[in-house]
């Protein structure tokens, strides 16, 4: 009885590993052990930037709202805390947005802002 290698399914599998790996480096796009440890690193790496993606664009965010409130006389967070204060409930990304594209309305977030605080001192 011949020997059963399972051939086509190991192949299928190390293609698609190889696949996966093509643009990679020298060896690592070309040998399989090579292309699969670089392929799994960069799995890992993928699922950790996703999460750390999310703390830098708020961390971005945060500066920009804090640059634009700075020039107009209160503090990052006095002005959160005025509008919590005031029930405008706008997301950090949206505030963002305002402050870069419509410098006005973003004026108008500041002063009832700093109403809402002073009222509430």
């Amino acid at each position: 009885m011949p020997r059963a290698t399972n051939a086509p399914a190991s192949r299928r599998s190390r293609k698609r590993r190889l696949e996966q790996a093509s643009g990679y480096y020298g060896a690592r796009s070309r040998l399989f052990r090579t292309a699969t440890e670089a392929v799994d690193k960069a799995l890992q790496h993928n699922y950790r930037h996703r999460k750390t993606r999310k703390r830098d664009f708020r961390g971005l965010w945060i500066i920009r709202i804090s640059a634009a409130v700075e020039p107009l006389g209160l503090s990052y967070s006095r002005f959160i805390d005025g509008l919590n204060k005031a029930g405008i409930a706008l997301n950090r990304k949206m505030l963002s947005e305002i402050a870069i594209h419509d410098p006005e309305g973003f004026q108008s977030l500041v002063e009832t802002a700093k109403a809402a605080v002073a009222s509430a001192a």
